[in-house]
């Protein structure tokens, strides 16, 4: 029975401490997490979706506008005096209670297409507003995707940093032994010392800019603030991207992107809007319809007797014709013309703009593969010149001047090295992105 204790004790040791574990060890997101998580939860992209809702809820009550308005009616009254008595509309003088009730109907039978032309135009900004959600979503993929490159960009930053800070030590070490044998000044000490203080602090900045970077995603995800994140570390390779046409970019994302399709949609939107402004000219037909029935105790029958002999029923048509409006319907008219033109401008400037991110894409892509070799065969070269400088330095073959000059030009080529290719990665996906293919890294 001791031994079966005993084991259970160590089990239950063992799930503490794996639920310890892993607690302290976060979970790192890849690039397709941050952007799945991003959105079902991105603010934004909620608000669209509540809009989708509502212009939903509209689309369907503008159909409902088609059926009768049904409603029902009670009232008590009591007047004294003479008067007309409500009921058997005879004149008395003498005090008069009086009941009535009633249901009454009444639908629209013409209203110069008013009705039809609004369910139309509901059902288009049903239409219109998932295009918005769609877009939501493509911008916040985007924002994420930025936002996640920039991130890993800073990381192999701060593995550079660090690279640097361990040569530098191991400088400082070499060249501190020299001193004690007297082979070299002290000021070069000193030097080397200053070095890895500001190699220290490039270290500590890039850092900084990591975690920066980090607040950022977690905004984009909707993270609390208190939640633990890090990404998934992704090396960006410096491959060779196929850049696809610009042209056939273009005609894709024009037929597709939803941005595009909503403005386009709009001046639907508005042509229906005429429609409805000028609908208002014409005359409005309505049928309407009533059960009725009263009580007044100036008749000497009981309460049910008298709703039962007074019930009656009513039907009937009404016609309502504009004459003049006060020119408030010309005012409409002439606006609704209005925003059919603006909509038409707005969604010219859609493409043109469309077409300036895209080619802005395509140009830095082209110019960053471009760069990318030239980047990596300068990094290379200053790699080794610092190598060899650093192996010269030992052998004192080589001063702590011409030792630094190399590191930073290293240094300088690193950093132009990683930013040509976060510059590639990044552009390269967004001309995936309006194409259609999925953002991969």
């Amino acid at each position: 029975m001791k031994k079966i204790a005993t084991i259970i004790l160590i089990l239950l040791q063992f799930r503490i401490v794996a639920a310890q574990e892993q607690k302290k060890t976060p979970k790192k997101w890849s690039l397709a997490d941050c952007i799945s998580y991003a959105i079902q939860n991105n603010i934004t992209v909620k608000q669209a979706v509540l809009n989708q809702n509502s212009a939903e809820i509209n689309y369907k009550q503008s159909k409902y506008e088609r059926l009768p308005s049904v409603s029902a009616n009670a009232s008590q009254n009591m007047n004294n005096g003479s008067s007309i008595d409500p009921i058997t509309s005879n004149y008395v003088s003498q005090l008069v209670h009086s009941t009535s009730a009633g249901v009454n109907a009444s639908v629209t039978l013409y209203k110069g297409n008013y009705i039809n032309n609004t369910i139309k135009q509901n059902e288009l900004l049903v239409k219109q507003n998932e295009f918005y959600v769609s877009e939501a979503k493509n911008n916040t993929l985007l924002s994420v995707t930025q936002a996640f490159l920039q991130a890993l960009y800073y990381k192999e930053g701060i593995e550079t940093a660090q690279n640097i800070i361990n040569s530098s030590k191991e400088q400082l070490n070499q060249m501190s032994l020299k001193l004690k044998a007297g082979s070299v000044a002290g000021l070069d000490v000193a030097n080397l010392e200053t070095q890895l203080k500001n190699d220290e602090v490039t270290l500590i900045t890039a850092q900084n800019n990591y975690r920066q970077q980090l607040i950022t995603l977690k905004q984009l995800l909707e993270l609390n603030p208190d939640d633990s994140f890090e990404i998934e570390t992704t090396k960006l390779v410096s491959a060779e991207y196929l850049i696809p046409d610009l042209k056939t970019v273009y005609n894709y994302a024009t037929a597709n992107l939803p941005e595009i399709k909503s403005a386009n949609l709009q001046t639907s939107i508005k042509e229906l809007e005429l429609s409805k402004a000028k609908s208002e000219y014409l005359p409005t037909l309505s049928l309407n319809a009533g059960l009725n029935s009263g009580y007044t105790n100036t008749q000497n029958f009981s309460f049910f007797n008298q709703f039962n002999s007074n019930f009656y029923q009513t039907v009937g048509l009404s016609l309502n014709i504009p004459i003049f409006s006060k020119y408030q319907n010309k005012a409409n008219v002439a606006i609704a013309k209005i925003e059919i033109e603006n909509s038409k401008l707005s969604a010219a400037s859609q493409n043109k703009q469309l077409y300036l991110k895209i080619e802005s894409a395509w140009q830095n892509a082209v110019s960053s593969q471009s760069q990318m070799e030239a980047a990596i065969a300068l990094r290379n070269s200053s790699k080794l010149a610092y190598d060899m400088s650093v192996k010269k330095s030992e052998l004192g073959a080589l001063n702590l001047t011409d030792l630094l000059v190399n590191k930073n030009t290293y240094l300088n080529a690193e950093q132009t090295y990683l930013q040509t290719k976060l510059s590639l990665a990044l552009y390269y996906q967004l001309l995936q992105f309006y194409q259609g293919n999925q953002i991969q890294i």
